[in-house]
């Protein structure tokens, strides 16, 4: 079968031709229905997060969906024919082992989720990462309830599946984004106003607010930005420190807690929410053979949506 192969840091992907994967007893093989681009393989590749790759050679890719078709001979909870997603984790697919850039990929049989009836696989692939780790961050650690006023910082891949989560769960949103090409969009998914610092909105009494981006500052701002007693979750990595005020801390007695990428229930949880239309991924489908491209596309920031090869 097809792959593309990571084999060193700042090597290209090479595409090989290997045997198809077997399952052991506790395994399934999943012929590969959609595969998302993330920014984490790009990470892997330049030797940013290299070393939390399981081996190397590897086939990355995480963001997976497809058709289950072999299973090990202990497996009880699925069967040929059965429609799945992997939540995208570090003992997973891509990561511990090959992964999704390949026509068949082989996961123990306790990651993955079934998919809703009806879910392409095309808008399923992105919700199984940044879709599961926006909904963690708005729900599981945002604890977000109807009629909250939340705030967004950062409208890229995780904020805009962000705002939809929270839109969904009855909040009134406003978006903080640099890139004043982004608010169209941000307003047509419902934000009640964007601007480029979250701070303009410390008057409309931010009950929530969610740091998708990390970046110099914006912890900061979202400590100026909240209510007194007011809640804020930092999701992004744009940065390896920062400076915040700790009287505000103090003074406006703020909760801040971290999240990262979420559990299978969470990734059920958003697969559900796209199936139902809540949230709609923004998608664009390129060709296997467009994968090494399409990491170049991410790693320039020369695409709004989530890059997905569609099988």
């Amino acid at each position: 079968m097809r792959a593309w192969q990571f084999t060193g840091v700042g090597a290209p992907l090479r595409q090989v031709e290997t045997d198809e994967p077997v399952p052991g007893p506790d395994d399934i093989v999943i012929d590969t229905g959609a595969v998302g681009l993330c920014h984490s393989d790009i990470g892997f590749m330049d030797g940013t997060i290299t070393e939390l790759l399981g081996e190397v050679p590897i086939v990355l890719g995480h963001e997976i969906v497809g058709t289950v078709s072999a299973v090990g001979a202990r497996v009880r909870d699925f069967a040929a024919g059965d429609r799945v997603g992997i939540p995208a984790t570090t003992d997973g697919p891509g990561t511990a082992m090959n992964g999704g850039y390949a026509e068949k990929v082989k996961v123990p049989a306790h990651l993955p989720v079934r998919l809703p009836d009806g879910l392409s696989f095309e808008d399923a692939a992105p919700a199984t990462c940044s879709g599961r780790t926006a909904y963690r961050a708005v729900h599981t650690a945002g604890r977000i309830e109807s009629g909250m006023n939340v705030g967004i910082i950062g409208f890229g891949g995780l904020g805009y599946f962000g705002l939809q989560i929270a839109k969904a769960a009855g909040a009134t949103v406003f978006v903080a984004e640099l890139h004043e090409a982004r608010w169209p969009l941000a307003h047509d998914l419902g934000a009640e106003a964007c601007a480029q610092d979250i701070r303009d909105f410390e008057s409309e009494g931010l009950d929530l607010i969610i740091d998708f981006a990390g970046a110099s500052g914006t912890l900061d701002s979202a400590i100026g930005a909240v209510r007194h007693g007011g809640r804020i979750v930092e999701v992004g990595l744009g940065a390896e420190t920062g400076s915040v005020s700790i009287p505000n801390i103090t003074m406006k007695e703020v909760t801040i807690v971290g999240s990262s990428n979420g559990t299978k229930n969470e990734a059920s949880a958003i697969l559900q929410l796209v199936a139902e239309g809540s949230v709609r991924p923004q998608v664009e489908r390129i060709t296997f053979e467009e994968i090494p491209t399409g990491l170049q596309r991410l790693e320039r920031g020369g695409t709004d949506g989530r890059l997905v090869v569609v099988f």
